[in-house]
This record gives C-alpha cells, structure tokens and sequence, in this order.
C-alpha cells in the first residue's frame, strides 16, 4: 500500500498502528450512534477499544489469533460485570478472578502481554457505565459491547490486510535505523577527546550500552522477522526485504568483530589517526544506512554512486608510515580488512534495494524457524503451576492487589469511579519491582500532565472537542504503550477524564479524584510488590544455563569446517539465542540492581559474564568470517585440528558442572594461557596463525564466562 502523502512516510511503525486504531474506534463510534444514540455508541467504543489492544502491526494471520481473544474476553468479563454492579461483593470477586486470569495468560510470553490486559480494561469500561439492572438491560449492554468488538475485528483485519506492505517496510527501516545508532556509538567510542576520557569510560558503562542498543536492535530485528519470514517468497519485494534483513544481521556480526584488537593500536599519533580513519569509516557507513532506510520509508530509488569497486581503507592503509619491527604492521590490514567486510555488506544491500535479484542465503523452510512461535497451547501453563513460579506469584499478587483496590475504591468518599483506583494499581504493578518503580513515576507525571491537558480543553467552548481528543488519546495511548510509557500515561487521563465526561456532561470533569486515585494506586501497586515477590536472583540459575547452553551451542556451530551445501539455519538460531541469553542477563542485573540489598544478585560478576560473552559473540564471528570470506586461504587439515582444538576446549568450560565443589572455579580457569601476541606475518600471507591465535581467545572468553557463572551460582545457592 503506497502512502499517498509524503509526510505520513516520516511516521514510525508504531505511530502508523495508532492512527489506524484511532479511525477504527473513530467510525464504529460514528456508525453506532447514528444508527443507536450515543449511550450505546459509548458500549460499542467500549469493545472496540478493548479489542484494539491486540491489534499490532502483525501478519494477518496473528492478528486475527489475537483480536479474536481479545474479543472473547471483552464479552465474557463485561457481562459479569455488567450483571454484577449491583452487588459489590460479589463484583470484586469478579475483579480479583479476572485480575488472576490475565496475568497468568503471560505463561505465552510477551505476545500475551497486549491481551492480558484487555479483561482489565473491559472492567474499567464495564463499571465507567451507570449501573443497570434486568436481564435485558444487562443483555442490550453486552451486545453493544460485543457488536463494537466484532466491528473492530473486522476493521483491524482490514488495517491489517492493506497495510503489510508498509509494515514491513517500516519494520525493515526501523532495523537499520537501529543499525545506523549501532555503528554511530561505535564510532563515538573510538574518538574520545582525550586518552584520559577513554579510560574514565568504565568497562560496565561501556557494556551496558551495548546491551541496550543490542536489546533495542534485537527488539527490532524479530519483529521484522516476524513480518518478513512469514511468507518471504509472497513477491520479489518480500524476496528482497528477507535478503536486506538476513544481510543487516550478519553486518551487526561484522560490526562486533571489526572492534576486536583495538586495544592494541596504543595512545600515540598513529593509534589516534587509525581511531579517527576507522570512525569515520563507521560513520559513512551509519550515513549509507540512513540512506537506504529512508529509500524504504519514501519509496525513494538508491543511488549507486558509491558502490565501486575500490577499497579506500586498505588504500590508507598502505600510505600509512610504520616503523620496522612495530607490532601494528601486521594488525592495520587486519583492521581494514574486517572494516572492508561492512562496506562489502551494505554494497549487497543497496544492490538489493535497486532490485537486483540476488540469491537468499537461506530457504523459505529456514527463515521460517526464526519466525516467533504463535498460538495458546494449554501445556504452557503447566511450569507455571509451582509456586516458585513468576507467573502464578505475579498472578496472586495481582488478583490480591486489584481487589483491595475496588473494595477501598468502594469504601473512599469519592467513590463515584472506584474503577479508576483499580486501572492504576492494574497498569502500575509489574511483575517485578524495577519496571513497578518505572511505572508509577511515569503513571503520576502522565496523571498530572493529562489533567492539566483536560483543564486546558475544557476551556475551547466547541462541542466536538471531547470527542475529537478521545480519538487522539486512543492513538497516543495505543502507539507508545510499549515505546514511552509517559506519553501512554498522558493520553489514558484524558480518555478517562473525557469518557466520564461524554458519559455525564453535566458532573464536569473530576480532575481532583483522578490524582487522588491515581496517587493511591500507585502507593498500593508499590507495596503490594513486596507480597510474593519474584526477586531476580530466583532466576538466575535458570539465566546462567541458558546463557552457557546458548554459547556452548554457537560455539559448535561456528568452530566447524563449513561443508557445501550446509544449512546456515541452526547457526543464525545458535547466535540469536546467544544475543537473546546475554541481553536477558543484562536485564536481570538492571531489575536487580533496584531490589533490596540482601537479595541484590551480583552485578559485578554479572558484568564480568556479559564482558567475557561479548568477547566470546565477537571472537566467533571473526572466525565465522575467515571460515566463509577467506576459507580457500585456510589449509583444511591443520585448520579443522584447530577448530576441533577450539570447540572440545569450550564445551569443556561451558559444560554444566556441579555448583557446590569448591574446585569447580580452579576447573574452569586454564593452567597456562598461550599467548595472544599478533602473528610475525600478515594475515594475507599466513592466516592460519591468525585463525589459531582467534581460536585461543575463543577459549579464554570462554574460561572468563565459566568463572563468572560459577560465582554466580554459588551467590544463587546461599540462602537470604
């Protein structure tokens, strides 16, 4: 679908979702009311807005698994609460039952979390309507909701059907923005004002930027693979969107081994002119991406003016004046030839993006398996039935917590929306204390900032006004939920504020008893962490074996000779699960770090894990580039003895090994470590030294992780 307005290109993939939610809830409410009134034009909106949380940019086919459920449960839960509003007790039972039932539905995973919130909601809407009684009263009130649902259904496969095409393209983009932000901060690392500046750059603050741009990329990268590998033979753009993803993928490979040896360049003028080459390097290649993003946002074509065939880098290289004997002799071209690798990347791309068919490095079959698992299946609730599960702890605690909330919102002297005391401990209580504490900070600043918005509304004396800020709250809020929580906390005050107001015009807007509420529900959230709380060191055993398997298994499938005709599926899944265990370590310290002392997991020896990790990602992927750029330079024998070498030597240190002997650290630190001084030729004319010396400090980032994890596990084995 081609956008027919140029400035509707610059909008991100999110914003484009928010605004087709707002023109769905926009016409079922415009629809309704001109066929009903506006009592039941606010039922139906009700549905629609619950169904619209599940309506994300997604292929078809998922789109309809989730609004379907999510239209089941807005019908189901309103009903009960429609039938029960005369009955508080029986209601907030209800409530708690409800409360329950959502957070368990996140035994699926992340993709449950837009649907575990539609029962919450549909509470919200179901009590934010004046109480009735009857069964047909209660039966007129239902069907309402569910005819909203049901149109909205309809409408998101609409949405969802016309605007693949720019999904993808959007989802494609936001990938190589998210590459070009990479290689910028790369490039910012090399050139520091001064060597003193370098240094005061701690190795974790270093590493913790990596992860979140890794994080954020890697967020970004599934969620293009999600819409891209569903079907990439659907047409030749399709084609050429999988060929563009898998090859920005293996260019973030590149960028991690290019930022080996650098610590070897030393602080003199040289190092610092070699610094400043290989930065700029980085940024016209992070210009080259922003270019070809920007094709795909605008439809723009790609120029191919600087795809020759030269190599400006190596050519540097050789004017460059080096005394005899200096080490850096031999490491420049090493330098320049990993650098060379990015620019021959992106050449690939543009030529894709001009249309140039080239072969896909993977089969249809396999891009399929890096596609997200979708579905419910019962057996995923089964590990979540022990109570040292998360999931169950969150699931009582929020059952707990949301019932206190209605029956003290009951109780309060302003009870005339006892719901809203309930959303706000809903949408601030998280599973874990971090994202709580970020939550209600958030949720009280967007409070008072969507007051302060409604106060300033009520001032323009136009009667469509409320409607019209409803529907631009409904994007807001849908569109950032997920991106900046503020802006999500802003836009529901003035849904809720002005969806009181279109209920009762005459009772004005009840701005003081949102704060209230909102503030009391907050304090409620907070303290209802500590019931049941899931501290992160509960975890961490589980974080650890997934973080050595992860390795272990990368490991194996990089140091292999590769054999012709041999799938690259299993080694993309072995790397992406790896990038996958280290960012969700990377999390764990993150959440840990705001827990209460005695149960804090150890964040230096987490750091060290994550530091010797991302040696370890970057060591094999140079070997993974000698062994497919530069293989017929490799003699086989001595080459496959090197990686059988390399591969027993970290199984043996990722291995699982028993936690409580108290040799286990001496087991996993070698004897004698060889040494890591640059090979006496260039890589050009010997590489088997040069793949022998990678091999080795394969084996020692693997050492280094080893021993991380066994001081982590002994933390994880004391008791508080």
């Amino acid at each position: 679908m081609r956008v027919p307005w140029r400035p509707l290109h610059a909008l991100p993939l999110h914003v484009v979702n928010g605004i087709g939610v707002a023109l769905g809830i926009c016409l079922i409410q415009a629809l309704v009311s001109a066929l009903a009134g506006s009592a039941p034009a606010l039922w139906a909106v009700s549905g629609a807005v619950c169904v619209s949380l599940a309506d994300l940019p997604v292929v078809p086919r998922r789109s309809w698994l989730r609004v379907s459920l999510a239209a089941f449960s807005t019908c189901v839960v309103t009903a009960f609460v429609v039938a029960l509003r005369l009955h508080p007790v029986a209601l907030g039972g209800v409530v708690a039952l409800v409360a329950f039932a959502s957070a368990m539905t996140l035994a699926w995973g992340l993709r449950a979390g837009p649907v575990s919130f539609v029962g919450i909601l549909a509470i919200v809407f179901a009590m934010a309507s004046p109480p009735v009684s009857g069964a047909a009263a209660v039966f007129a009130h239902t069907t309402w909701t569910a005819l909203g649902a049901a149109l909205y259904m309809a409408w998101a496969m609409f949405c969802s059907v016309m605007l693949q095409r720019r999904y993808r393209a959007l989802a494609l983009a936001g990938v190589l923005e998210g590459l070009s932000a990479l290689l910028r901060a790369r490039a910012a690392l090399l050139v520091p004002s001064s060597p003193q500046v370098r240094d005061s750059d701690s190795a974790a603050d270093r590493l913790r930027t990596w992860i979140r741009d890794e994080t954020a990329l890697n967020d970004r990268v599934q969620a293009a693979r999600d819409l891209i590998f569903e079907r990439p033979d659907r047409d030749t753009e399709t084609r050429t969107f999988a060929g563009l993803l898998v090859t920005a993928v293996d260019l973030r490979d590149t960028l991690l081994a290019s930022e080996l040896d650098l610590g070897l360049l030393g602080d003199d003028a040289l190092a610092a002119a070699v610094r400043q080459r290989l930065a700029a390097n980085l940024e016209a290649q992070a210009a080259a991406l922003d270019a070809m993003q920007g094709a795909l946002r605008y439809d723009d074509p790609v120029e191919a003016a600087h795809d020759s065939d030269d190599r400006p880098l190596h050519a540097w290289v050789a004017g460059v004046s080096i005394p005899a004997g200096d080490r850096r002799e031999h490491l420049l071209p090493a330098l320049a030839d990993r650098a060379q690798h990015m620019i021959d990347d992106l050449r690939q791309m543009r030529a894709l993006l001009r249309g140039e068919l080239l072969p896909l490095r993977l089969t249809q079959e396999e891009l399929s398996l890096f596609v997200s698992v979708e579905g419910w299946p019962l057996a995923a609730l089964k590990p979540h039935t022990s109570g040292r599960s998360p999931v169950l702890r969150h699931a009582v605690r929020s059952a707990v917590a949301l019932g206190a909330a209605y029956f003290i919102g009951e109780a309060l002297p302003w009870a005339s929306h006892p719901h809203w005391l309930v959303l706000s401990v809903a949408v601030v209580l998280r599973g874990n204390l971090e994202q709580t504490l970020e939550r209600r900070n958030a949720r009280l600043g967007g409070t008072v900032l969507g007051c302060l918005l409604v106060l300033g509304l009520a001032q323009l004396h136009w009667s469509g006004v409320a409607s019209v800020a409803f529907l631009l709250a409904v994007a807001a809020a849908h569109a950032f939920v997920n991106v900046r929580y503020l802006v999500t906390a802003i836009a529901a005050t003035v849904m809720a504020l002005l969806q009181a107001h279109l209920a009762d015009p005459a009772a004005g807007f009840a701005v003081a008893e949102r704060l209230a509420d909102t503030a009391l529900g907050a304090g409620l959230a907070w303290a209802f962490c500590y019931v049941l709380p899931s501290w992160e060191r509960n975890s961490l055993t589980r974080a650890l074996d997934r973080l050595l398997n992860s390795l272990n298994a990368l490991a194996i499938e990089v140091l292999t000779w590769p054999e012709p005709g041999r799938s690259r599926a299993p080694l993309g899944l072995a790397r992406r699960e790896a990038y996958e265990s280290l960012a969700g370590l990377a999390a764990m310290a993150q959440r840990s770090s705001v827990e209460p002392e005695r149960v804090r997991v150890p964040l230096q020896a987490i750091t060290d894990a994550l530091t010797h990790g991302q040696e370890m990602l970057g060591h094999l992927a140079a070997m993974r580039q000698m062994l497919t750029r530069r293989v017929d330079a490799l003699d086989r024998e001595p080459a496959e003895a090197v990686l059988r070498r390399a591969a027993a030597a970290v199984h043996s240190c990722l291995a699982p090994r028993p936690t409580s002997a108290a040799a286990t650290l001496a087991e996993v630190a070698p004897a004698a470590l060889p040494s890591f001084e640059l090979p006496a030729q260039s890589a050009g004319a010997a590489l088997l030294p040069w793949f022998e010396r990678r091999s080795q400090m394969v084996v020692r980032a693997a050492h280094g992780v080893a021993a991380a994890v066994q001081r982590l596990r002994a933390h994880a084995q004391r008791r508080v």
